[in-house]
This record gives structure tokens, C-alpha cells and sequence, in this order.
């Protein structure tokens, strides 16, 4: 039944006000301009009840009753702002106060708020043993004393993040607000999220930032460990000031977006002091669509890099005679470099640049573009390297994460974006996660997952490794390692076995189930049960609930696209949403996570060597003479190489110059002897970057970028969302934004490029991708958020797609049948185990931002390795210990931690450590179809560091 839709009107302090449905007297009132004292309460958050300070009169009621939990009826009369109701709002407040030393409580709280309101100045009661501060936490200062027990922060763990770490111990007069069992806040099971922070009334929990704001900075507040990025810089980088306190505590709020994962928070930095010195204390999450106010450890405390002391603020260019190598002075890291002006240093660029393709023709030249960057900023990259260089060898991360997935959905159902939101978990009534860790590297996504749960909503989690969501899981599918495919086409079997296709929806919306139906039948679980590693009876239960649910919703990661059979992996989800019609509709359809906060919409932009923006194909015809007659220039038809090719085709003499903006792949590309001596090989190497990173230490010259937090552009995230981003600091030194350098460098190769900005950039990149072609820039000024595709300005957008067709030729979804492959390369009796890579909470991709965000770092500071405890006792190797992981590629050594998430046999690294890079061990064997590597799955050995140095 639905709800009644009819205002509610009722009477407050003798006016007539209306309340909506499901609306409480408090925030009735609020909309009626009536603010009402409140702490416990919250936008956001249920509603406790527990503090009483919004306490109101009701007619014809004995007791006082808290409006923010009670809701309005037809003709009630309520008094706020009577004499009884202030003087029981003033009682709790001045009984609260008594709890809050002075030294604790701080003067902009909401509960200092209240009290300056309704005249409560000190109180008249005892107050109680105050307990001490716990500064454990790299990131939270916890100070109980100023602790008011509203249970906020319990909510906000419990309730909005699903995380339990906070909890109330104890009763009566020693009833304490508690960490897992009483644990100090930095030892506990805490994930740094901040909800709690953001929760919190009093400041009895701050960042820690704030907390020691003014006087000493917050990196002053960090124990640095001492890593890689502790080095003092020489020329060209940030110069370090010793932190001085700053005159007073006056901050503004800037908003903007979180620079790391897909999800696209929406945050508000607040920034003290102007000009250079200028610098973000604390962040706040927005209530945005993605994340509504929500955040993680990263988007929280994450900020930090922009003004770490290693940033790049001049041009660099290589002096001559110093050979090229990643491992420079770590005390003089910059030693092989010579500051530069800026013109100097275009010149120099292009001029390089403009030699090769003179001597070698156009397709000796390569660019990398950064998924880390705005569309505006991809689209000029990608037009520059196809109009200005002359050829389409342009690819950027993608062709590392999700190259597998896009070429799947591409072929099968006509488009590379998600079907719907992550937010759509709450209209779904199973919700299936395979091959992906959200709770590390999509956190917010995961908080609306276990919402979901609490709902009622059904988890299934596939993964060879048992991660965090496991807990919140119905049902837990450990498979092995490179049985995907295997496992998938055993969940199809059964659904068809049993009868439980949509045989209408595949009638009237698809091609090709006859091929991928008999595929199919020829893997009973009952048969493969041996090769995954799930019994057959747990498989015919998922397949049964995924298909008979009215709503299922399937999401995935790089476990699934990051093998040599990821396209068929993504061709098996397809298929499973496909056979069963779970596509199309809230609560249903196919989301491969995005990685980071732009890879959405660098694809969409064209960042992909043989797709035009808007995944049109180069050698079509008819859309190059589209594009040729955009731009105004000859086109090749010849599609480009992707990134590793281009690595191949690097070391083969080939490629001779490249240009990498905002990309590492030194560290991020597979074989990284193989990649780093492709790169130290060009002739001439552009590097565009805030760092000198592992792939800028081989540059002929640097161009010093701009930071997400210094720039004004749009971004796409997961959910196909375009959001603006706005400046929130201004640019260090001599360092420039990345579109007036990619435009620098085009002018110089002869292009008559003149964009005043990025909503000239935006402009044409409308007219370049039908799917944009109806959000314009004032509509992202003044909206916040736009989600594509929109085709026209008058027509609406689609969160959800495929509801009525697909956009193929036509207009069906296509099966394709496969079979299991098994990996490129197995284990042996030299290299017995299986090596898998993947990102952690506190890092983001290479390291290169969070490993230089003091926060983040002072949580993970050091390399490790998840190794099962059986595995370490069989060689009687102890937790943390260092081992030797070693590949038929390299050997590395770093800490080794007992996990029995990890099954025996395998072992999971991380791949932001430069100190012990896991792609020195992986291998670059090729998706056939994504031309994306197998990160996923290696052959390696694994003994005692003493054992290998024996």
C-alpha cells in the first residue's frame, strides 16, 4: 500500500504549519523556520530520542515528548517555545554542560551552539570522572571527556557504515562510549571512515587535524614512518616551511570531489589561510547523490598530498649525459634533472615529439592520458595525440582494470557503462559481488551493500581471497583461483537445467542463447565441483535465488577482468543477467566498479586506441569523416596500440617518444623490468605529473600538473555520473593546470588551439559524444550532478538503462558462448603457488597520492603480503616475518602476515609499495579481446628472506 501523500497540518507555537508524510514535529518545525535544540538527532540518521533537549509540549499529553522522533497528527496543537518545553530544553543542556569540562568542550559544538541559544552559560551540577584523550589514531583525536553519550557515533557505525566498532559499555553512571572491547581508538578494528567524526555533536571526537588546529600542523600531529617519500627535495619541488600556528582559526568551506575511487563523493574541504599558504584542515562528506555524506578513510584523510613536500612546481629537464633509471639518490632524487622555464620546457617537449614523427612517421609516437584527470582534460589528450601526433596509439588505466568488461558489454549489450547506480542495492532483493573488495576499495559503495543486507536484501560474495563483506554475506563462494569462468557457467547451468529462464525476455531481447545454453549444460556443478572448490548443492541454491529473485544485481571488480579470461568472465554475467532477465529495471542489472574517481569518463572520452569518444570505432568510415570534419583535420584509419603494446612496441624500437600524463607505468604495468626498460629506451619522454614518479624518474622532461584539488573540471563516476569539482587550492610554484599544458604542447606541434577554459573544452567535447551532447556546464553548475546519457537538453537522463532495448544494431543483447581457459601461467614444482595483486583501504592504485597523505600512510606504512598460516608453518615462518616472493620475472622481499582469508596455496599483495613492487613479479599475458594483463594470477615461490639469502 502506498503512502498517503497528503500534508499533515497541525498547530506549532499557535501558527499553523504543514508536515509531509513520514515527516517528525522536528523537522516540521525546522521547514517552518522553527529550530528546535537537538543533539542526539541528526539529518541522515535515526532518530534515538535520547538526549530530550528537543523536548516539546503537546496539547492534552502529561509528559514532554521528543520531536524528533514523534510525528505529527492532524489538528495537534505543539508549543516549543513554551515556558515548560525551554525550561525542560535548558535542564538537559545545563545536565549535559556538567558532563563537558571546559578544557574539553569545543567553542563551535553543536552542544556550545544550543547553550549560547537558550542562555545556558554554566551549570549547577557535579561533574562527572573525565577520562583521558586517546591520540592512537593517526586521523581521529578522541577526547570522551567531552562525550554526551548521545550515541551518535554508535548510529553512525552501526547503522550508516555497518562497521561495529563503537559501541556503549557498562551502566548507570560509568556507561562509556567503547571501541571493539574497549580498545584504544588506533588499536581497535576501526576503518577510519570518519562517520563517527562527521556524527559527532561535541567534538568529543575530531579529526585530528582540527584538534590541533591552530598551532601545530597536522602533518606535525602524524608520526612519519620514515618510507620513500620522507626524502627532503632539491630543485623544482615544494619548498618545506616549519609549521607555524596560524593567527586564528578561520576556515572556509569549499566544496568539491573526492579525487580516488569511482564512486565520486561529493566533499566540503575546509581550507585555512590564503594564497601559498593556504592549506585543507579537515573534510566533511557532501550529501551527494553517490555518497550521501558519506566518506572513507581515504576521501577523510586523504588530502594531504597536494602540499606534500615532494610536489613538482617547476619544469625539469634531464641533464645531458645522465642515464635513465628508476632507483636515483634517494637523498638527491632530482640530482639528474635541471630546473626550467615553462616555455623553455614546451619547446623542448614538443620539439621532441616533433623530431620523431619527422623521422619515424606518426605511429612511432604514443600517449598515455589520465583516468585521475577531468573530461575535459582526457578529451584534449586524446585529440591531441590523434591530430597532433598523427595516429590513435592513446590508451590510458583502463586497459589495466576494466578493458575486459568494456569489450564484453560493448559486444554483448552495446554500451561500456554501468546499467545502474550502486545505490540501486536498495531496490534489490539479491545482490551478487564477484571478483571485487569494495569494503577496501569502494567502501562507500559497500556501506549502501550492507544497508541492503540490514534491509533484508540477500549478499552472495564470490572471491578466491574471503574479504571483508564476507561477514555481512548469506551466502560466501570461495572458489579457487582461475575458476571463474568454470563457476559461472555452472550457476548458468543450473538456471537452465531447472527451468529458470526469462525464455520471454530472451525471445523478444536477445540473440545467441542456443550456443551459450548448450556451452553451458556441459558443467553440472555436480561435475566442476572438483575445479571450483563449491560444493554443488551451495551453487544450485545461488543460482536458484539470483534467478528467481524479483530483483538481482550483480557488481564486479578486477578479480573478474584481470585474467586472460576476463572478457569471459564478463561475458558470463552478462549472460546470467540476460537468461534471466535481471537487467533493465531498479534493483537489477551489471556493474563492473570503477577504480578510479575518472576511468568512466576518460572512456567516455575517448581515452581508448581504437574507439573515437563515445566508444565509436576508428575504422569506421563514416565516424572518422565525422571526427575529421569536428576537428578539421585527416585522420588515420589505422587503430592504435594499447599499453602494454605499446610497451612491446617501445622495446622493439618501434615507438620511439611517448607523452604520459597523470600515469605511472612503471609501477602499474606488469613486468616492470620488461616495462621500465621500454621507457628508458625512447628517444624522447614526456612525463606530466605532480611527483617525480617511478615513470617520470625516466624522463627527458617533467611538466608539473595540477592536483584534482587545484583544478575546475567535470568527472564521471561509476554510476555515470557527471559532477564539477572546483578549485580548493590555488596551484604551487610554477606548476600549471593540465589542460593550458596539453593545449601548450599542441600549439607548438602547429594546432591553432585557443580554449579559454574547460567549459570551452566541455563545449565541443558535447558535440564530440551523443551521450553528453544534452548536459551543458551551466546545468553541472547549477545541478551539482548530471547523469549520462542525456542526448538532449530537453530530454531526461537514464540512471537506469536497457529498460526498453539495448543499443546495438539491433536492439537485442547478445549471448556469447564460452568455455573455461586456464591461465597463462600455472604453478609448478619451481614457483608452487598462485600470486594475486589488488589495492588495500588506506592506498589507491600506485601510492603515489596516499603514500605521501600522512594519514594514510602512518596506517599502512610498510609492503606486506597475506600468506595462509598453514603455508607459513610449513616452512616454519612466522607473522611478520619477511619473505622472498619470487616470480619467473623478479624476486621481492617484505613482510609476511598470517591470513586465513587466504587460502593455502596463495598469496595476496598489495601493488602500491615502490619499496616492494608486486608488478616486478606479474606477468604480461593478454586478454585476447580487453588486451588487459593477468594480474590476478602468477606462478610464485615463497621462503624465509635468511632461506633466500643462504
Amino acid at each position: 500500500m502506498n503512502a498517503p501523500t497528503n500534508p499533515v497540518r497541525f498547530e506549532l507555537d499557535g501558527r499553523e504549519i504543514d508536515a509531509q508524510p513520514g515527516e517528525t514535529i522536528l523537522l516540521a518545525a525546522r521547514r517552518a523556520g522553527v529550530d528546535i535544540p537537538h543533539l542526539c538527532y541528526t539529518d541522515g540518521m535515526r532518530a534515538d530520542g535520547n538526549c530530550r533537549a528537543c523536548v516539546v509540549e503537546i496539547d492534552g499529553e502529561r509528559v514532554l515528548a521528543p520531536s524528533c522522533c514523534r510525528a505529527p497528527k492532524p489538528g495537534m496543537k505543539v508549543k516549543a517555545t513554551s515556558e515548560r518545553a525551554r525550561a525542560s530544553q535548558r535542564l538537559v543542556l545545563e545536565l549535559l554542560r556538567a558532563d563537558v569540562p571546559a578544557a574539553a568542550e569545543k567553542p563551535d559544538s553543536e552542544l556550545a551552539h544550543w547553550c549560547d541559544e537558550l542562555g545556558v552559560t554554566d551549570s549547577r551540577f557535579a561533574p562527572r570522572a573525565q577520562p583521558q584523550p586517546d591520540r592512537s589514531h593517526p586521523g581521529i583525536a578522541v577526547d570522551l571527556a567531552a562525550c554526551i553519550q548521545c550515541t551518535r557515533c554508535v548510529r553512525a557505525c552501526r547503522e550508516v557504515q555497518v562497521n561495529d566498532v563503537i559501541g556503549l559499555a557498562r551502566r548507570g553512571a560509568d556507561t562509556a562510549i567503547v571501541f571493539d572491547f574497549d580498545d584504544a581508538m588506533g588499536t581497535s578494528s576501526c576503518v577510519g571512515c570518519g562517520e563517527c567524526v562527521q556524527a559527532c555533536p561535541t567534538g568529543a571526537l575530531l579529526p585530528a587535524a582540527l584538534a590541533d588546529f591552530p598551532g601545530t600542523s597536522a602533518d606535525a600531529a602524524v608520526p612519519r614512518p620514515g618510507g620513500p617519500f620522507a626524502a627532503k627535495p632539491e630543485a623544482g619541488a615544494l619548498p618545506v616551511e616549519p609549521a607555524a600556528p596560524l593567527a586564528k582559526p578561520a576556515m572556509r568551506a569549499i566544496d568539491s570531489l573526492c579525487p580516488y575511487c569511482g564512486v565520486g563523493c561529493q566533499m566540503t574541504y575546509h581550507v585555512a589561510g590564503d594564497g601559498p599558504a593556504a592549506k585543507i584542515v579537515h573534510v566533511e562528506g557532501r550529501d551527494g547523490p553517490a555518497n550521501a555524506g558519506r566518506l572513507c578513510v581515504k576521501g577523510r584523510y586523504g588530502f594531504g598530498y597536494p602540499r606534500h613536500a615532494h610536489r613538482l612546481t617547476t619544469p625539469l629537464i634531464r641533464k645531458p649525459g645522465i642515464p635513465k633509471a628508476v632507483d636515483l639518490d634517494p637523498s638527491n632524487p632530482l640530482a639528474a634533472f635541471r630546473e626550467a622555464t615553462w616555455d623553455e620546457a614546451l619547446d623542448f617537449a614538443a620539439a621532441g615529439l616533433a623530431r620523431i614523427k619527422a623521422a619515424h612517421g606518426p605511429h612511432a609516437l604514443a600517449g598515455f592520458g589520465s583516468a585521475k584527470g577531468s573530461n575535459e582534460e582526457a578529451y584534449l589528450f586524446q585529440k591531441l595525440v590523434r591530430v597532433g601526433f598523427g595516429t590513435h596509439n592513446v590508451d590510458h588505466c583502463t586497459r589495466l582494470c576494466h578493458a575486459s568488461s568494456v569489450a564484453a558489454l560493448l559486444e554483448g549489450i552495446g554500451s561500456g557503462a554501468v546499467s545502474n547506480p550502486v545505490r540501486d542495492v536498495e531496490f534489490a532483493d539479491v545482490i551478487v559481488v564477484i571478483g571485487a573488495n569494495p569494503a577496501s576499495n569502494h567502501p562507500v559503495a559497500a556501506s549502501f551493500m550492507k544497508n541492503a543486507v540490514e534491509r533484508g536484501a540477500k549478499l552472495v560474495l564470490m572471491d578466491p581471497r574471503e574479504t571483508p563483506l564476507a561477514r555481512h554475506a548469506h551466502r560466501f563462494l570461495q572458489f579457487r583461483p582461475d575458476a571463474d569462468v568454470t563457476l559461472l557457467l555452472s550457476l548458468a547451468c543450473v538456471i537452465i537445467d531447472e527451468g529458470l529462464t526469462d525464455d520471454a525476455f530472451i525471445a523478444a531481447r536477445t540473440t545467441g542463447f542456443d550456443a551459450f545454453r548448450t556451452a553451458a549444460l556441459a558443467f553440472p556443478p555436480e561435475r566442476v565441483e572438483a575445479i571450483t572448490g563449491i560444493p554443488a548443492e551451495t551453487v544450485r541454491e545461488v543460482a536458484r535465488l539470483y534467478a528467481r529473485s524479483p530483483n538481482s544485481m550483480i557488481f564486479w571488480g578486477m578479480g573478474i577482468s584481470q585474467h586472460i579470461h576476463g572478457t569471459d568472465n564478463s561475458r558470463c554475467l552478462i549472460a546470467l543477467a540476460l537468461m534471466t532477465g535481471q537487467i533493465g529495471r531498479r534493483g537489477t542489472g551489471l556493474h563492473p566498479l570503477r577504480g578510479q574517481n575518472n576511468v568512466q569518463g576518460a572512456s567516455d572520452a575517448g581515452l581508448i586506441p581504437m574507439m573515437f569518444p563515445d566508444y565509436q570505432h576508428v575504422a569506421d568510415p563514416a565516424v572518422r569523416a565525422k571526427f575529421e570534419t569536428l576537428w578539421g583535420t585527416k585522420l588515420s584509419d589505422r587503430p592504435g596500440l594499447t599499453v602494454v603494446e605499446i610497451m612491446d612496441a617501445a622495446l622493439a624500437g618501434d615507438i620511439r617518444g611517448m607523452y604520459i600524463e597523470g600515469e605511472n607505468p612503471a609501477m602499474s604495468d606488469p613486468d616492470l623490468a620488461h616495462a621500465r626498460a621500454a621507457l628508458a629506451g625512447l628517444d624522447h619522454l614526456v612525463v606530466q605529473d605532480l611527483f617525480l614518479t617511478e615513470t617520470a624518474m625516466l624522463a627527458d622532461v617533467i611538466l608539473p600538473a595540477s592536483s584534482l584539488m587545484e583544478k575546475t573540471g567535470s568527472f564521471t563516476n561509476t554510476d555515470r555520473l557527471v559532477q564539477l569539482s572546483q578549485p580548493v587550492l590555488p596551484l604551487p610554484g610554477d606548476a600549471r593546470p593540465d589542460w593550458w599544458i596539453i593545449q601548450s604542447i599542441a600549439q607548438r606541434l602547429g594546432l591553432a588551439w585557443d580554449y579559454a577554459g574547460p567549459a570551452e573544452i566541455f563545449d565541443e567535447l558535447r558535440r564530440a559524444l551523443p551521450s553528453y551532447a544534452g548536459i551543458t556546464w551551466a546545468a553541472l553548475e547549477t545541478e551539482g550532478a548530471v547523469v549520462a546519457p542525456k542526448f538532449a537538453e530537453d530530454e531526461p537522463s537514464q540512471p537506469v538503462l536497457f529498460e526498453a532495448d539495448f543499443p546495438t544494431p539491433s536492439g537485442r543483447a547478445r549471448f556469447v558462448a564460452v568455455g573455461p581457459l586456464p591461465a597463462a601461467e600455472l604453478p609448478d614444482a619451481d614457483y608452487p603457488m598462485v600470486l594475486t595483486t589488488g589495492r588495500v583501504l588506506e592506498h589507491w592504485h600506485t601510492g603515489s597520492m596516499t603514500r605521501r597523505a600522512d594519514v594514510l600512510d602512518a596506517l599502512e606504512p610498510l609492503p606486506w603480503c597475506s600468506v595462509h598460516p598453514d603455508d607459513l608453518a610449513a616452512q616454519a615462518i612466522e607473522s611478520g616475518a619477511r619473505v622472498r616472493l619470487e616470480t619467473r620475472r623478479g624476486a621481492i622481499v617484505l613482510e609476511a602476515r598470517a591470513d586465513e582469508a587466504v587460502q593455502r596455496g596463495s598469496v595476496f599483495m598489495p601493488f602500491c609499495y615502490v619499496e616492494a613492487a608486486a608488478n616486478l613479479l606479474t606477468q604480461p599475458a593478454l586478454d585476447p579481446f580487453g588486451k588487459i594483463p593477468e594480474f590476478k594470477y602468477c606462478a610464485v615461490k615463497l621462503s624465509a628472506e635468511s632461506r633466500a639469502q643462504a
